[in-house]
């Protein structure tokens, strides 16, 4: 980690012992699980500052257990239990800001008191990261229930938020109010820090921060120097490639597909699918580099560059602000020529409402009549037939995509299986080879989790009636094929979808207006 950044975990786990062991002892980076010494025994952190607050004369777990039966909380499996925040400041502070171990803890227990008042902590400083940069960071647990009634935040929209015998929220109000804070913090002390508010262009998450991590482990310890990249990274590098050399959107769409991306927008965002992904990757997760803003941004400088460069047929294309104008009149059109359900006319609600309401129901009522006359239906019976039959269609192509789905994960199954059994390989031979039960025998007892492996994957095998082990490759080839299959049936239900939908609507808004016309005879004659 770099520089003071402020993050979140939330835990469903009712041992909240697990907390303590593992800030109080040393855990693997990767696995996560506690390192033990050459007699098997915990190895306790170096320079570690451990502070419990709100807990009386017990410690942090009898306190929150008491706490949680007292107030009959945190008793179903998938109540959260505890909230794990993590302040982690710049390596720099410690050189050349004077940050140290005590000063940090110190500073978690003030933002621990000041902002998670009334809940049960743990407040525990480290000296170094998970990853050896150095930095100093504060880990701040509280139970998740609050045993006093707090002060009302700004971040707290509700009146539980501050009553005792309720739970925190840590909501993205929360998380902004807590970034701030911990901004504050860091310029009132002097310390490095970032705008941990407004986003990024490259958005890291914890997770692809950790697959790169092991991904690194991976291949250091097979002897291969390969640089490692998560999905999201090289989707990164192709975006990046393209941006270079593409025109406008139409040009950066184009190139991207000859890469195996296909860029898709919607409602004024971005999403990117590769081909070996079932669903896109949004510009949101990538960072704000990728998106709609950033993108047209960059085509936008281009465009004025080969202006002021008097670039020829520069006037054949239209600049991105004329598309975008384009695209939003293309969106308003779609949106005047859509149709809706009509409301309900209620004189009870808001002033005004009622004469908008008429008003609404009468342009849906005059379109779902033209648009009778669109499809050229000579009667109702005609347009409930063709209701029918779309309905009929967006079930069948539903059913497809589900078989194809189906059909994609259990490729996707078999070949991980294929994949482990044949990196078993060099044993299942070294184990042919041998002669007597004994060695056998010993060898298997040397390399047990291979065999767990082979034996599973032969079960697999034997249980989906695979008698001939296909190649990676080829599965890998069937496996695009019915990715680029799904993607095309998640675009065909769409439009059946689409279809069902504004028949449906027009059904109902012509049986409504019927219904009403009815209504006003049966009233005209009942006064006459």
């Amino acid at each position: 980690m770099r520089l003071a950044t402020f993050k979140h975990l939330s835990s469903k786990n009712a041992d909240y012992r697990a907390a303590e062991k593992y800030l109080l002892f040393e855990h693997d980076e990767f696995t996560n699980k506690p390192v033990l010494d050459e007699i098997g025994r915990l190895i306790p952190r170096v320079n570690c500052r451990f502070e419990t607050l709100n807990c009386g004369d017990d410690d942090f777990v009898i306190a929150c257990m008491k706490s949680n039966l007292q107030y009959g909380k945190n008793r179903s499996r998938g109540d959260v239990k505890s909230h794990h925040y993590i302040i982690s400041f710049d390596p720099r502070d410690g050189i050349e800001n004077g940050l140290t171990v005590d000063r940090a803890q110190t500073l978690g227990e003030q933002f621990c008191k000041e902002r998670f008042a009334g809940h049960q902590s743990i407040v525990c400083t480290h000296a170094d990261g998970h990853n050896h940069s150095g930095n100093i960071h504060c880990h701040i647990v509280i139970n998740s229930l609050r045993i006093e009634d707090v002060p009302l935040l700004p971040y707290m929209d509700r009146p539980a938020d501050t009553r005792v015998g309720c739970k925190h929220r840590c909501t993205e109000a929360a998380m902004n109010y807590f970034r701030a804070e911990v901004m504050d913090m860091c310029q009132r002390e002097g310390l490095y820090q970032i705008d941990l508010l407004d986003g990024s262009d490259e958005r890291v998450t914890e997770g692809e921060y950790w697959a790169k991590r092991r991904g690194k482990a991976e291949l250091s310890a097979s002897g291969k120097p390969t640089k490692f990249e998560t999905d999201k990274e090289k989707l990164r590098r192709i975006i990046r490639k393209v941006l270079e050399v593409a025109t406008d959107f139409e040009d950066f769409a184009k190139l991207l597909s000859r890469e195996g991306v296909t860029v898709k927008q919607s409602r004024g965002r971005l999403s990117y699918l590769t081909s070996d992904r079932s669903k896109p990757i949004t510009a949101r997760r990538l960072g704000d580099g990728f998106d709609l803003t950033a993108i047209s941004a960059v085509f936008e400088q281009k465009s004025r560059q080969l202006a002021q460069n008097g670039a020829q047929g520069i006037s054949s294309h239209p600049s991105i602000l004329e598309r975008l104008q384009a695209a939003k009149t293309s969106k308003i059109d779609t949106y005047h020529d859509s149709i809706s359900r009509m409301v309900d006319v209620t004189p009870d609600k808001a002033e005004g409402f009622e004469h908008w309401a008429k008003v609404f129901n009468l342009k849906q009522s005059a379109k779902s009549v033209a648009e009778l006359e669109k499809y050229g239906f000579d009667s109702l019976e005609d347009l409930q037939t063709a209701l029918a039959i779309a309905k009929t269609e967006e079930r069948d192509c539903r059913e497809n995509l589900k078989a194809v789905e189906m059909e994609l994960r259990d490729k996707k199954e078999l070949q991980k299986r294929v994949l482990a059994y044949a990196n078993t390989k060099t044993i299942r031979e070294e184990y042919r080879a041998l002669k007597s039960d004994k060695a056998r025998a010993k060898f298997r007892k040397q390399h047990e989790s291979e065999f767990i492996i082979i034996e599973s994957a032969q079960k697999y095998f034997k249980e989906h009636g695979v008698t001939k082990i296909p190649s990676y490759k080829t599965l890998q080839s069937e496996i695009e094929r019915l990715t680029s299959r799904q993607n095309e049936l998640y675009e065909e239900l769409k439009e059946k979808y689409s279809e069902a939908k504004r028949l449906q609507t027009i059904a109902d808004n012509i049986n409504r207006t019927l219904y009403e016309e009815l209504n006003k005879i049966k009233d005209q004659n009942h006064e006459i």
